[in-house]
């Protein structure tokens, strides 16, 4: 995994991404913003795709999708081949998206979770490995299909 994470963010989104771009600033691994800039309405489906196509372009890298629910954001994502970005809600889907489906977009539903959950939820989704294995032929077959 090289160190770049894009974040993006559509309105309903916009405040928790700016406390994580604050938070990880604090630790010294800042955050590339792709948008939304500000709390005006926006299109989730264009900043899905563009953190989408950032990760397509720049291989090892992170992702993480912030929109009301995550549902949106989540499916824009995954219209990308070789995207395979996870809604979570808890540390267990974080660890087991990256485990077992080497997930390289995180997606947050900023209704649903609060602003603790959500970093401990990223940083359990960077620094788990994914698994290999039995897994690594589903991912294959996954991104065959895309």
């Amino acid at each position: 995994m090289n160190n770049r994470i894009y974040i993006g963010a559509d309105h309903a989104g916009h405040d928790l991404k700016k406390a994580l771009l604050a938070y990880f600033e604090k630790k010294n691994r800042p955050l590339i913003d792709c948008g939304s800039y500000n709390d005006m309405p926006s299109n989730y489906a264009d900043i899905g795709h563009e953190v989408a196509l950032k990760i397509q372009a720049d291989e090892g890298c992170r992702g993480i999708l912030i929109c009301g629910t995550g549902i949106g954001m989540s499916i824009a994502a995954n219209r990308h081949h070789g995207i395979r970005a996870a809604l979570c809600h808890n540390l267990f889907t974080a660890e087991s998206s990256r485990a077992h489906n080497d997930a390289n977009i995180i997606v947050l539903g900023s209704r649903v979770v609060d602003e603790s959950l959500a970093k401990e939820c990223i940083e359990t989704f960077l620094k788990t490995p994914f698994d290999g294995g039995r897994h690594k032929e589903r991912v294959q077959h996954i991104d065959r299909s895309a």
